[in-house]
């Protein structure tokens, strides 16, 4: 039946598409084109430098100035391109206007009047499509945009005014080493009925008044920074399940859904998708057409700010959203995409398409998006996925020029995709995911990667290895990746892969990865032995030197159980996830009735966040003013930080089944943190010598 409705289902959709593409205008005939035999090698790098050579200074997207509406598209390999202009998307009465190309390739038409609220897009003829229907295309530029929800992502760019009242608001500015990260996803936060919010799952949800989630638990946490996952307009939809689009037959995601927001549509503009609260979209029906998403983004921009809580966006310039029609890929491919010589696009951030970031014109369009969010949406700072795809010049440029505006910005990347370099990132000024630090310390896979929380050495793992993580993971270390440790984001857990605390429950055996589980509420609450785990894990990532981050509900223990949803047939429902980037439901909302059942985790997480943000000896310490003590235990760790007249000591006993006793240095000593309590209170005092027991931790503060 799954199939016979899917392929029904697609009937329906190409029948859609074809009023979207046939009905509102003709298209160009193949005897008004001149269509090209493939390119040899010779033409083609002929061709690649003449595209390289075109630069425009012009202002791009749709505009208006001294009472006319300006549009212009760069799309120089284009043969004619039209204006297309409508009341509303679903107007069938459509307004033409041919475009005029400059030199450059910029293509430009005008209007009289303001025509704020104007929806448009443009159909772009080129050699060799002339021969199928063109469908109508966004503004690349576009700062708001209308969404059609279906699985080709159909969108109409609008002509919109802002007159938003930011009242005092301006950046978060602090040094980039006194960021505590909590990386979320604007939706998940208040999704689940357990937040409290009237509005499930929105942006006015996260930060509503007098509820238990959203802002207010964030706040709570202590956390001083909140990175967002994408929030540019993006491709909600994947093709229908077990059915197939040019060449792509979907046998991975019964859901059929883009979850976390990693297929980018739109860079100027907010997605409208977190409009809407949970439940209330249907399919086939337009979204955002008011350009209320752009309001309600900077609401909760500031209301964060009012918070003293900076917000760093993900953001995903490697490639393009990959089913929807419409988008540069219609415009002009081979300009702003990577091609082979048979003109096919490369993918090596697995998603079908990379961007040709090194191209003049879309290197302006990447550093003009991340000057524009800055200006316009205040936002404190950008984590670049896949990093490693963009080209080393797109690199200085954006750091270059964001600094210009905000000197604090924040700058942090993925250092993988086409390569993997944290080293070079560091050497211009950028910050990036260490990953070494988390596959050291918890290891690279639950199964048989286990990494020193576990008593193993994972890799190229040692004890000095897990020393040069506390003070950086700096290049004077061997194996050290960073220049400066601002520059290594310390974390233990992402959106990607397993939650920490599902790490550890298969880890040790306690959970296997293939048990279905049938009371979430028995699995989610930590056994001892996970608990030691997790607090020691928590411990090592506060008191290591670098940028904090921790993603949500990892303060918790979060346990992402494929949820029973009755929609979708998923034979792996009830197991844990790995990759929930396809799963809008309760696998990946925010749950707050664990965060109760776990509530002695989340206390200490709140406490070792306490410590970190009021001892900077945690955080701005010097390299010499960490001195680690000589132990027998292999898998223990100790080491004291002497810091603007305060003295500590961090003990650490990473021993599966035996205690680690320290001889301390002379004097009395206050225990902050223990294997059951963390904060700046003292929870007793010591001296002459301290048994630390397997598998947990302390920090002493000399009195």
């Amino acid at each position: 039946m799954k199939l016979k409705y899917s392929t029904f289902k697609k009937l329906m959709l190409m029948i859609l598409f074809s009023l979207y593409t046939n009905i509102w205008g003709d298209d160009i005939t193949l005897s008004e084109l001149k269509l090209r035999e493939p390119l040899d090698k010779k033409i083609r790098i002929k061709e690649d430098k003449h595209l390289d050579s075109l630069f425009s200074q012009k202002k791009l997207g749709s505009f208006v100035q001294n009472n006319v509406t300006y549009f212009r598209l760069f799309a120089p390999n284009a043969i004619k391109v039209v204006l297309v202009t409508l009341s509303k998307p679903t107007d069938l009465n459509l307004n033409y206007y041919e475009m005029k190309r400059d030199e450059e390739g910029v293509w430009e038409a005008v209007l009289e009047g303001e025509r704020y609220g104007l929806f448009y897009g443009y159909k772009v003829y080129s050699a060799g499509n002339g021969h199928e229907p063109l469908p109508i295309c966004i503004d690349p530029y576009s700062k708001a945009v209308a969404s059609f929800t279906t699985f080709l992502n159909p969108r109409m760019s609008i002509v919109y005014k802002d007159n938003y009242d930011w009242e005092d608001d301006t950046w978060i500015k602090r040094d980039w080493l006194d960021h505590i990260i909590y990386e979320m996803h604007i939706k998940d936060i208040t999704a689940h009925p357990s937040s409290g919010a009237n509005s499930l799952g929105t942006y006015k949800g996260l930060i509503e008044k007098d509820i238990c989630g959203g802002i207010n638990y964030i706040k709570s946490l202590g956390v001083n920074t909140v990175e967002l996952l994408p929030a540019q307009e993006f491709g909600y939809y994947e093709i229908p399940y077990l059915d197939s689009l040019n060449g792509f037959f979907n046998t991975w995601n019964p859901y059929e859904r883009n979850h976390w927001g990693y297929m980018t549509a739109a860079f100027f503009a907010p997605t409208a998708y977190y409009c809407y609260p949970r439940g209330s979209i249907k399919d086939s029906v337009w979204i955002g057409t008011s350009g209320e998403q752009v309001k309600q983004f900077k609401d909760m921009v500031k209301a964060f700010h009012k918070e003293g809580i900076a917000v760093i966006m993900d953001v995903v310039y490697n490639h393009l959203s990959q089913y929807e029609v419409g988008n540069l890929k219609q415009i002009d491919k081979e300009y702003y995409f990577r091609i082979d010589e048979e003109g096919n696009l490369i993918a090596q951030s697995g998603c079908g398409n990379d961007l040709k970031t090194e191209r003049p014109m879309l290197r302006r369009l990447i550093v003009e998006s991340i000057l524009y969010w800055m200006t316009e949406y205040h936002i404190d700072g950008f984590r670049f996925d896949l990093g490693k795809l963009i080209d080393w010049e797109t690199v200085e440029e954006i750091i270059r020029e964001a600094k210009l505006i905000n000197p604090d910005v924040i700058i942090v990347c993925e250092p993988w995709g086409g390569g993997y370099d944290p080293t070079g990132f560091s050497e211009r000024g950028w910050s990036a995911w260490n990953d070494q630090i988390r596959n050291g310390i918890k290891g690279e896979n639950p199964r048989n990667g286990h990494g020193w929380l576990f008593g193993k050495w994972y890799g190229n793992n040692n004890i000095e290895r897990i020393k040069s993580y506390i003070r950086g993971t700096l290049t004077k270390d061997e194996h050290g990746l960073f220049l400066d440790a601002a520059h290594s984001v310390n974390y233990l857990e992402s959106h990607d892969g397993y939650t920490f605390g599902d790490f550890i429950r298969i880890g040790i055996g306690e959970v296997k990865e293939n048990d279905k589980i049938s009371n979430i509420n028995e699995h989610i609450k930590l056994s001892p032995n996970q608990l030691k785990l997790n607090k020691l894990g928590a411990l090592f990532l506060f008191v290591s030197k670098g940028i904090t981050m921790i993603n949500s509900g990892q303060e918790f223990a979060r346990s992402k159980v494929i949820a029973d949803d009755p929609r979708v047939n998923d034979p792996n429902k009830l197991k844990i996830d790995h990759n929930s980037y396809d799963k809008d439901n309760e696998t990946n909302y925010i749950n707050f009735t664990h965060a109760e059942i776990n509530s002695n985790l989340l206390e200490y997480y709140k406490g070792l966040i306490n410590l970190r943000k009021t001892y900077d000896a945690f955080r701005h310490c010097n390299y010499e003013d960490v001195n680690f003590f000589d132990l027998d235990e292999e898998f223990g760790l100790a080491f004291s930080i002497i810091y603007k007249g305060n003295s500590f000591i961090v003990i650490m006993n990473a021993e599966q089944d035996k205690d680690l006793n320290f001889k301390l240095p002379e004097g009395d000593w206050s225990v902050l943190v223990d294997n059951n309590f963390s904060g700046i209170l003292e929870l007793r005092e010591v001296n002459s010598e301290i048994s630390i027991p397997a598998i947990s931790g302390v920090v002493l503060k000399r009195k």
